[in-house]
C-alpha cells in the first residue's frame, strides 16, 4: 500500500491523486453500466436493483456508537464496486487486512489522508475519473448542498459510486440517490472469543424512486455475501404512519 502525502502539503496530495488515477485511466476500460449488487432484498427496494453508480450515497450511524459497524458496510459495498476505491478521511484508520474481511481486496484501495476543503477536492477529482470504481468520504458533519451537488456532478460524470459517512444528524435535504443507517447488532458467535458474522440493523431512510425499509442484514465472509436475517420493513411503516 503506497504511503499517502500529508493533507498539510497540497501540492503534493494533488500530484500524487493526478499521478495515480492517470495511471488508472490508461488502463480503465470504463464504468460498467449495472448496478452494484447487494442482496435480493435491499434490490427490491432499490430502482436500479442494486446501488446506482453514478451518483452519491448517504452512509449514517448513530452518534453514539463509533464508526466501525458502518465502516464494516461500506467496505462491503466498495468492494463489489469492481474495481480501485479510495477511501478519504482526516485520520483513514481503515485497516486494508480487516476490511478484506467484507470482501474489499487491499490490492483495490487506496487510503487518502485529507481534510476539510482538501478532503472535498480529492473526492471530487476521484469521483470525476472513470478509473475509480468508487470513493468514499468520512465526514464529521453533513456537507452544505453545494458541496454534494458538486460531488454528485463528480460521480455522475466518472460514473463510480460514492458514499459519504458520518453521524446522524438532524435529517437536511440534500442529493444523495439513497440514504442509510447503519447500526451496529451483536454477533452470535457460539462463544466470547467468536463473535460470529457481522450483523447490522440497516434503514432505507431515503431514496429516489425506491421503497424505504428496515431489514437485519449479516455479512458472510466464508461465502462472501450479504444475508437478511429478517426483514423489518413492515414494521418500521406501520410505527411510522
Amino acid at each position: 500500500m503506497p504511503m499517502t502525502p500529508s493533507a498539510l502539503d497540497r501540492p503534493a496530495l494533488l500530484a500524487a491523486l493526478r499521478a495515480r488515477i492517470a495511471r488508472l485511466e490508461r488502463g480503465a476500460p470504463g464504468p460498467a453500466p449495472a448496478p452494484v449488487p447487494l442482496c435480493e432484498a435491499l434490490e427490491s427496494a432499490l430502482p436500479q436493483g442494486g446501488l446506482a453508480r453514478g451518483g452519491l450515497h448517504d452512509l449514517t450511524f448513530p452518534p453514539e456508537e463509533a464508526a466501525g459497524a458502518a465502516t464494516g458496510f461500506a467496505a462491503v459495498l466498495l468492494g463489489r464496486a469492481g474495481g480501485t476505491v479510495f477511501w478519504i478521511a482526516e485520520e483513514p484508520d481503515a485497516w486494508p487486512p480487516g476490511l478484506a474481511r467484507f470482501g474489499l481486496d487491499p490490492a483495490l484501495l487506496v487510503l487518502v489522508r485529507a481534510k476539510g476543503a482538501d478532503a472535498l477536492w480529492a473526492m471530487e477529482e476521484v469521483l470525476r475519473s472513470p478509473a475509480a470504481a468508487g470513493a468514499l468520504l468520512a465526514l464529521a458533519r453533513p456537507l452544505d448542498l453545494t458541496a454534494e451537488r458538486r460531488l454528485m456532478l463528480a460521480a455522475q460524470t466518472g460514473g463510480g459510486i460514492g458514499l459519504l459517512l458520518r453521524p446522524e444528524a438532524e435529517e437536511a435535504p440534500g442529493v444523495a440517490l439513497t440514504r442509510w443507517r447503519v447500526a451496529s447488532l451483536p454477533g452470535r458467535g457460539a462463544s466470547r472469543h467468536d463473535l460470529g458474522d457481522p450483523r447490522w440493523r440497516l434503514e432505507l431512510l431515503r431514496c429516489r424512486g425506491g421503497r424505504p425499509g428496515t431489514w437485519v442484514l449479516s455479512w458472510s465472509a466464508s461465502a462472501g455475501a450479504l444475508r437478511v436475517e429478517e426483514d423489518a420493513g413492515d414494521e418500521a411503516r406501520r410505527r411510522r404512519a
